[in-house]
């Protein structure tokens, strides 16, 4: 067996896709890729790891609201290079050619692109001084239905990425939680 750096631990529990956060306030929007998130107790509240090295930090803060839009596979490079330059240096969204559309619940843009959006909201910033951990609660999802290319990538923690694809339906035996069935169809 080889032996890893304990900081390497994320690369084994990587729980979801990759996904871009949009933040806006004070006429000043940006977008970041994102890695470190989760769900929290129950399927609605999410939490975020963004630090304040990060432009969509100070956005945050300000505005309380963040848009976490889901990519899909065919957009994995424009992600990796959203991911590698500062907004507030670049309109990321000019860059990369990203159409954006208004939220209903705050100031972040959906991203018309992705074909998952979730408008979120800060319900607890108790964490972010000590872990840089949002704790957000959903507000609304957008799913775009006509999008062909749902595929998400998952990154590896070392510059590679894995592409969720096939899927097995397990509903039957998910006995404990058929209440959110028919939430997740």
């Amino acid at each position: 067996m080889q032996r890893l750096h304990s900081l390497s631990a994320y690369r084994f529990l990587e729980s979801g896709p990759v996904v871009l956060v949009t933040t806006a306030a004070d006429s000043r929007k940006n977008i970041m890729t994102l890695g470190f998130h989760m769900i929290i107790e129950h399927p609605g509240t999410l939490g975020v790891i963004i630090g304040p090295w990060d432009y969509s930090f100070q956005l945050l803060r300000r505005s309380g609201a963040c848009v976490i839009a889901i990519p899909a596979v065919d957009q994995a490079e424009t992600v990796v290079d959203i991911g590698n330059c500062s907004g507030a240096e670049v309109d990321k969204f000019q860059r990369f050619g990203l159409t954006t559309q208004p939220a209903d619940s705050g100031p972040a843009p959906l991203i018309q692109q992705c074909p998952v959006n979730i408008e979120c909201k800060v319900i607890d910033d108790s964490l972010v001084e000590r872990y840089n951990l949002f704790v957000l609660e959903t507000q609304r999802i957008w799913v775009d239905n006509a999008r062909s290319e749902r595929r998400t990538l998952h990154h590896n923690g070392d510059g590679t990425f894995t592409v969720a694809g096939e899927t097995i339906n397990l509903q039957r035996r998910m006995v404990r939680w058929q209440q959110f069935q028919g939430e997740l169809k």
